[in-house]
């Protein structure tokens, strides 16, 4: 049962990232049957390109602030449908909806809704007031992307809070009600500590996923206004297929992926060394 795994991991994952090292040491325009070896020109370029350097910050910031809000309204809405009732289930399947969607879909949905002459800005100048600028001035498009962003991807996090909400030690939470606890009290010092493990596995995933942001982007905003929304991933595929520049595309997801990697990393090692502390 090993060796199909194996084929699979090999085909799927080392093979495309030695071809992106590889690549990414070229200047392959995606044509050129015999591209030529340019070393670590691509990197340099890489450390000069404005364009290119924009959006490594706003993907950090899309990353940093999304995860944030991810896990906070998911464990916060977890906790509010954490009981067994119909309307709870009900509201568990409201909240996980926006999940299957597909990102394109979820765009351009939310771009009839935003944009202006959409549907809240259709609701304002009905009554009078004006158009809010959604999507069409860099700071507010920056922020609708990431409200948008968080509310289409926290029905997983809100999935797996609840898991783990159901395998906090009932007897705990009775005993600490016993001893008169508040409810503030027992989350903080009970039911928080014995999520910690789903609240890492959370905070991964969000952070991965939001370093990866590209088909909302494309269907949102665009990369626009004035390439304020422009993230990293965007511009990878920007600058391989649009540009023809394959070579400085592979240069690019190649550092994305060194840097996707790190963040996981250190989060993980945070939480393993927050483990240490507790049980030294």
């Amino acid at each position: 049962m090993v060796g199909p795994a194996l084929v699979l991991f090999v085909v799927m994952l080392v093979v495309p990232v030695c071809l992106s090292l590889y690549l990414s040491l070229t200047d392959w325009d995606g044509y050129s049957a015999n591209p030529a070896f340019v070393g670590l020109k691509n990197y340099v370029n890489l450390t000069h390109s404005a364009e290119a350097i924009r959006a490594g910050w706003v993907t950090l910031l899309i990353a940093a602030v999304g995860t944030v809000l991810l896990s906070v309204f998911g464990l916060g809405f977890a906790l509010l449908v954490n009981g067994a009732s119909r309307l709870n289930a009900f509201f568990r399947i409201v909240l996980f909806y926006p999940h299957v969607l597909s990102a394109l879909v979820v765009g351009f949905l939310w771009s009839a809704v935003l944009g202006t002459s959409g549907v809240v800005n259709g609701w304002l100048t009905s009554k009078g007031a004006e158009v809010l600028p959604f999507l069409s001035d860099p700071k507010w498009a920056l922020a609708s992307l990431i409200a948008v962003l968080v509310w289409a991807g926290f029905g997983v996090n809100v999935v797996l809070y609840l898991a783990g909400l159901q395998t906090v030690s009932k007897d705990l939470l009775e005993a600490a009600r016993i001893d008169g606890a508040s409810k503030r009290q027992t989350f903080f010092n009970v039911t928080l500590p014995a999520l910690a493990p789903v609240v890492t596995v959370n905070l991964v995933l969000s952070l991965v996923t939001l370093l990866k942001t590209y088909d909302l982007v494309v269907s949102l905003t665009g990369g626009g206004p004035a390439g304020s929304t422009q993230t990293a991933a965007y511009l990878i595929l920007w600058d391989s297929f649009h540009n023809n520049a394959l070579g400085f595309g592979s240069a690019q997801s190649v550092v994305l992926m060194v840097i996707t990697a790190g963040l996981a990393l250190t989060v993980a090692r945070l939480r393993a060394r927050a483990d240490r502390g507790v049980q030294a």
